[in-house]
């Protein structure tokens, strides 16, 4: 994926996994009741600080905290801009 935008520092740009649309009983989750996803794929990543460098790629799966990073649109999609720091694992 081409992305245009291009985060500085220790910073990456991830599409948040979509979010599940129902239990694994069967039951549909309302748009309401959906719970915030904590995963995705980092499509965008910085250079890295002088004496730290970037340990994601692009195209990694991440996982990250329920409340990290920064929510933007971006041609009609939602990404996460977040610091390498707020990433807790590469799956």
């Amino acid at each position: 994926m081409a992305l245009n935008i291009k985060p500085i520092a220790d910073r990456v740009v991830v599409e948040a996994a979509p979010a599940e649309e129902k239990t694994a009983s069967g039951i549909y989750i309302p748009d309401t009741a959906k719970e915030k996803p904590q995963s995705g794929t980092v499509v965008a990543v910085g250079n890295g600080k002088v004496d730290e460098p970037m340990t994601v790629k692009v195209g990694d799966q991440v996982l990250y905290g329920k409340y990290s990073g920064t929510e933007i649109t971006y041609e009609g999609k939602e990404y996460l801009i977040m610091r390498e720091s707020d990433i807790y694992a590469i799956l």
